[in-house]
């Protein structure tokens, strides 16, 4: 490609005279040359700024200058630091239409390819996303005469870096070429797939299932069939776990016939692999692969070795398995999940690994709609009252996060008698953030419990959380209250909550009175006016004397979040001019910086007008 290699400079950009420019044009100028100018800085965070600037520089320099002049410069840059790399990659993808649209497009083909064999990946895998999208608006011809080239020489390159990023191309053009050329890119990719280079191998793998749905029916056993069988049985355990997302790719394209034939084969022995790392994978995937092979196959052929997954030796392998066990059986019969399944999952609840536990304990609920409500109370009701006492706090979590499809299928009275005490366990982990996640299902467990169960039985802990040690604690144990008040409704909390943290307004303890301050204006949210009116302005009024300064810029604070709440009802008891913003005029006025910021603040939002 003849391309001119002199690249447009800060001063000569600027020698553009720019006597008959309007101002804002000069501007313009003088922008798009200091841009220019930190293309080429010392400073790494300065050539990466303008690296994401490029189109503005582009729509300033014109179409021709662009490519003309600016693409040769940025070819210069290709030895920067990584960072830089991935910013040219990624926006030299977008210049299509600044280098004059698709008919030029391949002017930014030069700087690319370069990218392509550096030796950083993810900026090769930057390049290469950008080349494919490049293909994919470049005319035929255009794509003959110089993309397919480009292709030619990564896949030849002396670097494994340049093959490996050849790789990813090829189903950007293999569609798009004639019999003849396909015929040549099968012959290209056959020697990237059996490549010295393990890498090259994997990113041959890695490519297969993208490239196979380019592929004509009738040439796929010669070709991407072929690749498989070869990728599948590589010495190296690093490219056969890759053919495994082929294998998926590859069984969806083929009959059900065809797959038990050419595919089966290959599926068992990647699932019996020697490296724990492809049986991990084929397990993580094992849904996928079932799906694409079909019913027909799975309920004949994929038991066993799913079986085998869930007992492997490797804890890796059996928490990826224990993950797939409810989208396994929609695919089986009954009979097969009762007496071949659910004996591994008795297994797995007491697995050494505490990961395969937790695994199975977020996914076991699903089997419940598919075995139905009494195989449910006969096999699975005493496994998820086990795992509620599992010492893992992980497990206990998962099992109470899906605890919805487990009280449908079991009702929520069997069901209280072993959760309550695992939620009050979890609720008083040392470990906060465990305590932070049981906060988190209290409103969920509140739908299935209802009011006057969740009353009796939780809400003491629910209160108990708003004198926890640790902030964020406190601060979700806020969004909880309002939570349950948009479950219960105003009423319920009026009666069953404010009192509660009215009497925290007491407290020697200012943490504990700020917390009251957050809790009730988050309250206030799902309350309605005359709960507001009547209890939570006028505790909050009474701490605006606090001796403390932090709770009266938390009660300004509070004043100035009420004050749309109070707006969006009518404000019918006038209760913004005559109470908050004479309140917020006396706290402005306060010997305290921040008081004073906070309360200023909030008389100059608007909001009180």
């Amino acid at each position: 490609m003849e391309v001119d290699t002199h690249a447009v400079t800060p001063t000569e950009y600027m020698d553009e005279d720019p006597v008959n420019m309007t101002q804002p044009a000069q501007d313009e100028l003088y922008s798009v040359a200091v841009l220019i100018d930190e293309l080429k800085h010392e400073d790494i965070q300065l050539r990466l700024n303008a690296m994401k600037k490029l189109p503005i520089i582009a729509d300033a320099l014109g179409q021709e200058r662009t490519r003309e002049e600016l693409i040769p410069f940025l070819r210069e840059s290709i030895d920067d630091d990584d960072e830089v790399l991935l910013a040219l990659a990624e926006e030299l993808g977008k210049l299509t239409d600044a280098v004059g649209g698709p008919e030029y497009a391949h002017y930014l083909l030069v700087p690319l390819e370069s990218i392509a064999a550096v030796e950083e990946s993810t900026v090769r895998d930057r390049a290469v996303a950008s080349l494919c999208t490049l293909a994919d608006v470049l005319p035929q011809r255009q794509l003959n005469e110089y993309f397919v080239p480009l292709l030619k020489r990564l896949s030849m390159g002396e670097w494994f870096t340049s093959r490996t990023s050849a790789t990813g191309l090829y189903a950007a053009v293999y569609r798009k070429s004639s019999k003849e050329l396909q015929a040549e890119l099968t012959s290209m990719f056959s020697q990237l797939v059996q490549d010295d280079s393990p890498m090259v191998r994997r990113a041959a793998a890695k490519a297969l299932a993208q490239l196979a749905g380019q592929v004509a029916p009738e040439d796929i056993f010669e070709t991407s069939v072929n690749w498989f069988h070869k990728l599948a049985q590589d010495d190296q355990d690093s490219v056969r776990l890759l053919t495994v997302e082929s294998l998926a790719a590859l069984a969806k394209l083929l009959t059900p016939e065809q797959n038990l034939e050419h595919l089966l084969p290959s599926f068992k022995s990647l699932a019996d692999d020697k490296s724990w790392r492809v049986r991990y994978m084929v397990a993580s995937k094992y849904v996928e692969i079932s799906q694409a092979f079909g019913e027909t196959i799975v309920r004949e052929h994929f038991t066993a070795a799913f079986i085998n997954l869930l007992r492997d030796p490797e804890g890796e392998v059996r928490t990826a398995a224990a993950g797939q066990v409810p989208g396994y059986a929609k695919l089986v019969e009954k009979s097969v999940i009762l007496e071949n399944l659910l004996p591994c999952v008795r297994d797995l609840v007491t697995d050494e690994n505490q990961h395969a536990r937790a695994a199975l304990a977020k996914e076991i609920s699903g089997l419940a709609p598919i075995v139905g409500q009494e195989a449910t109370m006969e096999f699975l009701l005493p496994t998820f009252l086990q795992q509620l006492t599992d010492e893992f706090p992980d497990v206990r979590l998962n099992v109470i996060s899906n605890l919805e499809v487990i009280n449908q299928a079991i009702g929520i009275d069997r069901l209280s008698q072993a959760l309550l005490p695992a939620i009050v366990e979890l609720s008083e982990d040392k470990q906060w953030r465990i305590r932070l996640a049981i906060i988190e299902y209290i409103p969920l467990l509140a739908k299935q419990f209802g009011a006057k169960f969740f009353e009796e039985k939780l809400l003491s802990l629910c209160m108990s959380w708003l004198r926890d040690s640790v902030y964020s604690i406190r601060e979700a144990a806020t969004v909880n209250l309002k939570r349950l008040t948009e479950v219960f409704g105003g009423e319920w909390a009026k009666k069953a909550i404010i009192p509660q943290v009215l009497k925290m307004a007491t407290e020697l303890k200012y943490l504990y009175r700020m917390i009251m301050v957050s809790a009730l204006t988050t309250m206030a949210e799902a309350l309605p006016y005359e709960i507001i009116n009547d209890s939570v302005l006028p505790t909050i009024m009474k701490l605006a004397d606090d001796p403390i300064p932090n709770i009266r810029f938390s009660v300004a604070k509070s004043l100035e979040a009420l004050v749309p709440l109070l707006k969006q009802t009518g404000d019918k008891a006038g209760l913004i001019p005559s109470t908050i913003k004479p309140a917020l005029v006396k706290l402005s006025l306060d010997g305290d910086g921040d008081v004073k910021f906070f309360a200023t603040r909030a008389l100059e939002s608007g909001t009180l007008n």
